[in-house]
């Protein structure tokens, strides 16, 4: 059951990502999130329930994580082309295994080098790529925020295997979206007040509900997948992080992209690796 959960989430994720890459064209970065989370706190008011304040303040620390990988990843996405921001988010199971394999000291095998090998040389075939589009990975802003998204996202993941131990998917779910909400509002508002720009800039856009309805739908059958007995987080992380071939198809279609050829080569050699990662795991 918990593998047809994660597959959802993935086409879910994947419609996600390309709902945000249309949002960015008319609006800022932090107010797209601040709706997008604030709607979503409200399809999820029901399940604000009471709670331990300790537990809170776990929910509290992973909001921040959370809010730093998504900012983060939108201010990539605005930057860079959907292609090359995908095969990037595409890497991020890698690390979840990696970090799961170290904490509870494990060692790789032969095979799980190889899958870890394989990523990184899609990784650098990917910033071999990019060069023809003017993005240098040692030099791009972009690359930069998208490395930091990527490893607060690693971060969430493994988290949240700790914080499901405890708590109720839902708990979870409905009150780290009320905290990233207040989070995100917050660095609206200082942005805002910094540059003295006018909140009369900020449009609405239908996107954002759409924006809210795939990512709460998307994150409830994430949960409750982990939550299962016999669940796998490297194989969840496997099957989620697939998502990222929607919007690939998506920029090389709609968008009409550069270098597809080299890059769906990137992506393929990735998803290989991470393949042979989780046969390997």
């Amino acid at each position: 059951m918990w593998l047809w959960l994660i597959v959802i989430s993935a086409v879910l994720l994947g419609f996600y990502d390309v709902a945000k890459k249309q949002a960015l064209k008319h609006n800022d970065v932090l107010w797209i999130l601040v709706c997008a989370t604030a709607l979503t706190t409200l399809f999820l008011s029901p399940f604000l329930k009471a709670g331990p304040a300790s537990d809170h303040l776990r929910l509290l620390l992973k909001a921040v994580l959370v809010s730093l990988s998504w900012v983060s990843g939108l201010i990539a996405m605005k930057t860079l082309p959907l292609t090359t921001v995908s095969t990037i988010k595409a890497s991020r199971p890698m690390f979840v295994v990696l970090f799961s394999i170290l904490l509870f000291g494990e060692r790789l095998s032969l095979l799980q080098w190889v899958g870890v090998l394989l990523v990184l040389a899609a990784l650098y075939l990917l910033s071999v790529s990019s060069r023809k589009e003017g993005i240098h990975f040692t030099r791009s802003k972009g690359i930069a925020w998208m490395v930091l998204s990527v490893f607060t996202g690693v971060a969430s993941a493994l988290y949240d295997k700790v914080l499901l131990k405890g708590m109720e998917p839902l708990f979870v779910q409905s009150w780290s979206n009320l905290y990233i909400t207040i989070i995100l509002a917050i660095m609206l508002i200082v942005k805002r007040l910094r540059s003295k720009e006018s909140f009369s800039s900020l449009h609405w856009d239908w996107r954002l509900v759409l924006i809210a309805v795939l990512i709460t739908l998307a994150d409830a059958a994430y949960f409750f997948a982990l939550r299962q007995e016999g669940a796998m987080l490297s194989v969840i992380s496997m099957i989620r992080r697939s998502s990222v071939l929607i919007p690939f198809i998506f920029g090389a279609i709609v968008y009409k992209e550069n270098n597809i050829r080299d890059k769906a080569w990137d992506l393929g050699i990735l998803l290989a690796g991470i393949a042979l990662l989780l046969f390997a795991s």
